[in-house]
């Protein structure tokens, strides 16, 4: 295939024959810039200061300036014909390109309209520029070296050609490896993309052996083309040292035989500038630009551009490599689907937490301390506490992300971690995964069998994501993870939730970047959803409101109980609301005293609350911590008893 490329590039120049001989005719005064460089140079030492005669050695070394000006103009004039070379290869591509894009509704047609023609391009004229200047250098250097003297040729030219050939022959086999090595690492960076942001997915969905096999396959994959690449690379290196180096020191070894066959001392500088200043870097850069560059070049040609018209009309892989759909799944394509109506184990609990304790380190402070509770089926527990108390933590353990260091877990009667176990819950994080592919795909990811239309529509509308799809274009239409918003995504996310067997559903803030509208309906959804048990950790207190039990997490001490019943017993639980939530926002009260039961001993509750008479500038009982009420609030104006 790589041969295809070649031979398509040479019929490209065969066809632009003018614009290669323009370039040819002003490289030939690089050409000339590189013989006088090295003639100038001997005879300014033979001719001139070996001889005492400083004003014509001056005169030959003028003589190099000049050569030296002349070559700057021809370079000059070489980009000139490079660009005339270079851009309707350009045109080409692009022309292809937008074609393919149109005709065969290419996704990837941007990016091959942007970013790799313009590699090609690039790339080609590097091409162009290394192999031109090796030629025209290697053709005055060799002239030049017989006009000093013939038998500098049997010295320098056998090595050089030595190495020009070995270069030759492995060009093909390490440009091949050089295209397998991009091709891995392409393969695997594409990978890694895609697997890298839905990490906590895959380890919900119990995926983590399958995805970490098919990412070492392709780290494997990786590990062997640069291998194979760096043993080739080997032969390159060798042919550098064969045809820039070893005449060098074969210069210096038969200096002695060649001063005795009447070769000059000049000759031998001049033949030593030759090989250094110009056939050495000449060298250098047409081995590693045709080693290298080359073999990038064929991979954006055969992309851009497919050998076989046929092979454009066959189905072509995505261009960005996405995780297998059935990778990532609650529901094991091995295990019977857990139909929501018949749950596994149909008599126990939904959750069950026996003397529960989980440490993030052996020497650190436990998170959760024995920690027993029983969520009964069908129930709606909202976990809230402060931040970093433990809730996140407390959904891993129940997802089976995390191992308990004392105690255990079971779902719907099973233990957690297990694979049975694993297919009675579904977690949905606070980032939510969508991946790259139709809305369809993305809502019925974790479903192993076809879900028909509409059941997704259905689905969409119980958690509001119809507005998004149609936004979207439907359930045929494509999704880009990059153009959705968070809340957007935690949608999808949601009503792929929704969709699943799952009978246990776990948000774990899987609703904060959605307003309060849209967080009640998806709540309210699940809650409705037959045989659902939902287990939410609260963004909002909202959530707790509409909760049947509340679990509140404060280090060792938990209070679990209903709304009403946590802001009677449980400090922190009224400490919660009254930072989550305005005044307006609490249940309406009319009565003029405290809701709270009066625990000062002399009968005065010490907490005071909007409404109350004359309560200037104290605490309001549910608002943030330090909020004051503002002066003109009061009904009466007044003050409070007592204060002056």
């Amino acid at each position: 295939m790589t041969e295809g490329v070649y031979r398509r590039g040479l019929r490209f120049l065969r066809g632009r024959r003018p614009v290669v001989l323009r370039l040819a005719g002003w490289s030939v005064l690089e050409t000339g810039q590189t013989f006088l460089m090295g003639y100038a140079l001997a005879r300014a030492l033979d001719d001139g200061f070996l001889a005492g005669r400083a004003g014509v050695g001056l005169g030959w070394l003028g003589v190099a300036a000049f050569a030296v000006a002349v070559g700057a103009f021809g370079t000059r004039r070489v980009y000139g014909g490079v660009a005339e070379l270079v851009e309707p290869l350009r045109d080409r591509l692009v022309e292809r390109v937008v074609v393919r894009g149109v005709r065969e509704a290419d996704r990837g047609a941007l990016s091959g309209l942007t970013q790799q023609v313009e590699i090609a391009r690039d790339t080609f004229a590097g091409l162009v520029m290394v192999s031109r200047s090796f030629v025209f250098t290697a053709a005055g250097a060799l002239i030049g070296l017989f006009s000093l003297a013939p038998p500098l040729l049997l010295v320098v030219a056998p090595p050089l050609v030595a190495g020009v050939t070995l270069f030759a022959v492995t060009l093909g086999p390490l440009a091949r490896r050089q295209e397998a090595f991009l091709v891995a690492d392409e393969d695997l960076a594409g990978h890694l993309g895609t697997v890298c942001p839905g990490l906590r997915d895959i380890t919900a969905g119990g995926a983590e052996e399958r995805v970490a096999a098919e990412t070492g396959e392709r780290i494997d994959a990786e590990l062997r083309a640069a291998r194979a690449l760096a043993h080739r690379g080997v032969l390159r290196v060798a042919s550098l040292a064969v045809g820039g180096q070893l005449p060098i020191v074969l210069l210096l070894a038969a200096a002695p035989w060649l001063l005795a066959r009447g070769v000059t001392a000049g000759a031998l500088v001049g033949a030593l500038a030759y090989i250094t200043q110009s056939l050495l870097p000449a060298l250098q850069n047409l081995v590693h630009g045709l080693g290298t560059s080359g073999s990038r070049l064929a991979v954006v040609l055969r992309r851009l551009a497919p050998a076989h018209p046929a092979a454009s009309a066959e189905p072509r892989h995505r261009s960005d490599a996405t995780v297998d759909h059935t990778s990532i799944t609650t529901t094991r394509q091995d295990t019977p689907p857990l139909h929501i109506g018949v749950p596994p184990g149909a008599g126990a609990p939904a959750v069950c937490l026996s003397s529960l304790t989980f440490a993030y380190g052996p020497g650190s402070e436990p998170v959760i301390k024995d920690l027993s509770l029983t969520v009964p089926r069908g129930t709606h527990l909202a976990v809230v506490g402060p931040s970093g108390i433990g809730k996140s933590t407390l959904t891993g353990l129940v997802a089976g992300l995390l191992e308990p260091g004392h105690g255990s877990v079971r779902l719907c009667g099973h233990p957690v971690p297990g694979r049975t176990s694993d297919t009675c819950r579904v977690l949905i994080p606070q980032e939510a995964y969508v991946f790259r592919g139709s809305a369809a795909e993305n809502l019925a990811h974790l479903r192993p069998d076809s879900v028909p239309d509409a059941e997704l529509w259905a689905a969409a509308e119980a958690v509001g994501l119809v507005p998004l799809l149609d936004a979207l274009g439907g359930l045929a239409a494509e999704v880009d993870p990059g153009t959705l918003s968070a809340g957007e995504r935690q949608l999808i996310a949601l009503t792929r939730a929704y969709l699943s067997y799952a009978p246990v559903v776990l948000l774990d803030e899987a609703t904060c970047h959605l307003d309060p509208e849209a967080e009640e309906r998806a709540e309210r959804a699940f809650a409705a959803r037959p045989g659902t048990t939902l287990v939410v950790v609260a963004h909002r207190i909202s959530s707790a409101y509409r909760a049947d039990r509340v679990l509140v997490m404060d280090g060792r001490r938990t209070e679990f109980g209903g709304h009403e019943e946590l802001l009677l017993r449980s400090p922190l639980y009224r400490d919660l609301v009254g930072t989550w939530s305005s005044p307006s926002a609490l249940p309406r009260r009319t009565e003029s005293e405290p809701p709270l039961p009066l625990r000062d001993a002399d009968g005065v509750d010490a907490v005071a609350r909007p409404g109350l008479a004359g309560d200037g500038r104290h605490v309001i009982a549910y608002g943030p911590v330090g909020q004051m009420e503002a002066p003109g609030d009061l009904r009466d104006g007044g003050t409070l008893g007592g204060q002056g």
